[in-house]
C-alpha cells in the first residue's frame, strides 16, 4: 500500500483577479503560498519517493514551498506539461464575471465545469484528460501500484480529469467536482491499483 497526494496549487495572481489563466504562466500571491504551506503540514509525516508537476510556474511554487515545509527538498521532481491546466484558449486573461455577463452564466459554466464543452480556441476537460491520464497511467499510478508515495502538484483541472478517472465519476457527477487551492488529496492504493482510502484535507 502506498499514498498518492494531489495537491493543486495555491492561489495564483489570476486567480485573485478573477481571469482565465489556462497555460499562462502566473505566479502565486501571498495567499497562495500561505495556502502551499498550510496544505503541506497535512501531509508532514509522509515520506514521498518522487513528485510531478506541470510546466508551469504555479505548480512549481507550490511544490518547491510543499518540499520545503515537510524537509524534503531533495526528492526527484519530474516536470511535464501534460499536467498543465486545461487551455482557456480566447478566454485565457479575461475576467471571468465579464464573461459571465457576455455569454451568460450557464455558457461559462458549461466551459468551466463541464466535461466535453470546450472554450473558444481551447480545451475541454475531455481534451484535457486526453493528455493528463495517459501520462498519469504511464509515469504515475505504476510508481504508487509499485510501493512508492507520490507527490503531484498540478492545477484545478488536471486533477479533476485524474480523480475523475480515480473516483469513476460521470461526465455529469464531475460538473461539481471541485478542486480546493493548496488542499491535499490523499489516495491510499494497494500494489493493484485498488483505492483503499481517500482523505481530502481542509486548510481551515
Amino acid at each position: 500500500m502506498a499514498l498518492l497526494v494531489l495537491i493543486r496549487h495555491g492561489q495564483s495572481q489570476w486567480n485573485l483577479e478573477n481571469r482565465f489563466t489556462g497555460w499562462i504562466d502566473i505566479p502565486l500571491t501571498d495567499i497562495g503560498r500561505e495556502e502551499a504551506r498550510k496544505g503541506a503540514e497535512k501531509i508532514k509525516g509522509t515520506r514521498f519517493a518522487k513528485a510531478f508537476t506541470s510546466a508551469l510556474i504555479r505548480a512549481h511554487q507550490t511544490l518547491d514551498i510543499v518540499l520545503e515545509v515537510i524537509g524534503q527538498k531533495n526528492i526527484p521532481v519530474e516536470k511535464d506539461q501534460a499536467l498543465n491546466e486545461r487551455h482557456y484558449g480566447a478566454l485565457q486573461g479575461l475576467n471571468k464575471d465579464e464573461m459571465k455577463k457576455k455569454f451568460g452564466e450557464e455558457q461559462v459554466k458549461l466551459w468551466r465545469r463541464s466535461y466535453d464543452v470546450a472554450p473558444p480556441n481551447g480545451e475541454s476537460l475531455k481534451d484535457t484528460a486526453a493528455r493528463t491520464l495517459p501520462y498519469f497511467k504511464e509515469k504515475i499510478l505504476p510508481e504508487v501500484k509499485a510501493g512508492k508515495n507520490i507527490l503531484v502538484s498540478a492545477h484545478g483541472n488536471s486533477l479533476r480529469s485524474i480523480v475523475m478517472d480515480l473516483d469513476k465519476l460521470t461526465e455529469e457527477e464531475v460538473v461539481n467536482l471541485e478542486i480546493a487551492t493548496g488542499a491535499p488529496i490523499v489516495y491510499e492504493i494497494d500494489p493493484s491499483g485498488k483505492i483503499l482510502k481517500k482523505t481530502v484535507h481542509a486548510l481551515s
